[in-house]
């Protein structure tokens, strides 16, 4: 099966030894995403919300440089500091995930890199005909 390895500059880099992203014939395996900015290389730490929405619009720009969407997400590993903060975090996960509901797992961590309170992770399957 083929393999190829997904990276666009409108996406972060990747702060490790890591791809952003992995396709292997028609599934698409994206790497942990916290709250970066693409263009300044910049943490988003100003709050949670704003955080989580960077993740999943991070998510959402690789999702679609593989040939994916956000819509073709099988699964999502979501990691926090605070499940204190899952009822806000399912909020705003809702406004990317309305229709196409993956499977999810959230797990409370101690640290994340940067210090940051969130990062996930996703599972697609590449769109066809790309």
């Amino acid at each position: 099966m083929s393999r190829s390895i997904v990276n666009t500059s409108k996406a972060p880099a990747p702060l490790g030894p890591y791809s952003q992203a992995v396709r292997c014939g028609n599934m698409l395996f994206v790497s942990g995403q916290i709250a970066l900015d693409p263009e300044n290389g910049e943490l988003v730490l100003s709050s949670f919300a704003e955080q989580c929405h960077r993740v999943l619009l991070n998510l959402k720009i690789i999702l679609e440089a593989g040939g994916s969407a956000l819509e073709n997400v099988l699964k999502v590993t979501i990691y926090v500091k605070n499940l204190a903060q899952f009822d806000e975090l399912n909020e705003i996960y809702s406004e990317y995930f309305d229709a196409a509901k993956p499977a999810r797992a959230c797990v409370e961590v101690s640290a994340l890199p940067k210090g940051v309170a969130v990062e996930m992770d996703a599972i697609a399957e590449i769109s066809s005909g790309v």
